[in-house]
């Protein structure tokens, strides 16, 4: 624990972080009470009252303030041209394997406008040593530069080139499987749901992890957590306005996948959902487990208790039993769907 605040404290003092983002709570493990302890003592402003651009700083210093494992793999750039648009790839292939391998698309966490390739490298990495599958990091076009659709439509027509295309990059698409944290999560669920209203491609697996499903701000884990742990209410409030700020928008079910129908959900493929105890979005994830399981879907929800949002991507966590169990338990799920 003492090492946790030590590091942090270092690092994050000179970013501003309002105090929203940390509060005492019984029951939260105690590694990740200190890194909430650590970025209250950042003060400042909240993050919805922040820039884009100074945001998107607090996530990449967080990241960034602990050395973390990124051996076993190999990285490749690959840029696409689909739907009249130009999309960059990260290929992400486990170290000196050779062959065709498995591939699971990653859509990255962060509120639509926060994140990268680098702030989520570490989780990737490790689900690609973990599955011994190829993972495709898309960089989407963030918000408030792009709003909903495009950054879910480019998603999907990422998925659809990788399973057409997996021999330009080593890859076979025929075993091809969807990931993403938080609205990341939001995204893999989008695009299973896209992929079977177009009949393409085939999906063997959607990895959900704390993901996003609703944009009502207002179940049971909204009211506990609103404040004070990590995620707060305010910033999900805000992340969704740079998405999109229409209701008609945020109710399609490209966007709240919680919408879905029982009939537009049956046959999607196999799911694991992950969600965390102390969390604004367990709700509405959980919620989207049990609908899945409703319509047929073979579905495995597992909450991490004392956890916070996003605690299997926050690298100053990336070592406390409950993450490596989390992240064991997604590559492993990742690993059995996508191997005949």
């Amino acid at each position: 624990m003492n090492i946790v605040k030590k590091t942090l404290t270092a690092s994050l003092l000179a970013l501003s972080i309002g105090n929203a983002f940390a509060a005492e709570s019984s029951g939260v493990e105690h590694n990740t009470q200190a890194f909430l302890d650590a970025l209250a003592a950042g003060g400042g402003k909240p993050l919805e009252q922040l820039s884009p651009k100074d945001a998107r700083a607090v996530l990449t210093g967080a990241q960034a303030s602990v050395k973390v494992d990124l051996s076993g793999v190999e990285v490749s750039d690959k840029k696409i041209k689909v739907d009249g648009q130009t999309i960059n790839l990260k290929v992400v292939r486990p170290a000196k394997v050779k062959g065709e391998l498995p591939v699971f698309m990653f859509f990255h966490g962060g509120g639509w406008v926060l994140g990268d390739y680098p702030t989520h490298q570490r989780l990737i990495r490790d689900l690609v040593v973990g599955s011994g599958a190829v993972a495709v990091y898309i960089d989407y076009t963030p918000s408030p530069e792009a709003q909903y659709p495009t950054a879910i439509n480019q998603a999907y027509a990422a998925t659809k080139w990788v399973a057409e295309h997996g021999k330009d990059i080593g890859v076979d698409g025929k075993r091809l499987a969807v990931a993403g944290n938080s609205v990341g999560g939001n995204m893999a669920a989008v695009v299973a749901l896209m992929a079977k209203e177009q009949k393409a491609p085939a999906l063997r697996f959607q990895l959900l992890m704390w993901p996003v499903t609703n944009a009502q701000f207002d179940d049971g884990s909204y009211q506990q957590f609103a404040e004070g742990h990590f995620l707060t209410k305010g910033m999900m409030q805000w992340f969704w306005d740079n998405y999109t700020t229409n209701p008609a928008e945020r109710a399609q079910i490209h966007a709240s996948p919680l919408n879905a129908s029982a009939e537009q959900l049956k046959g999607l493929p196999a799911a694991l959902v992950q969600t965390a105890e102390f969390d604004v979005l367990r709700d509405e994830g959980e919620g989207y487990a049990r609908h899945l399981d409703a319509a047929g879907v073979a579905v495995t929800s597992v909450r991490y208790n004392g956890m916070i949002h996003d605690f299997g991507l926050l690298n100053p966590l990336s070592q406390i039993p409950e993450v490596k169990a989390a992240v064991r338990q997604a590559a492993a799920e990742l690993k059995t769907h996508l191997n005949p």
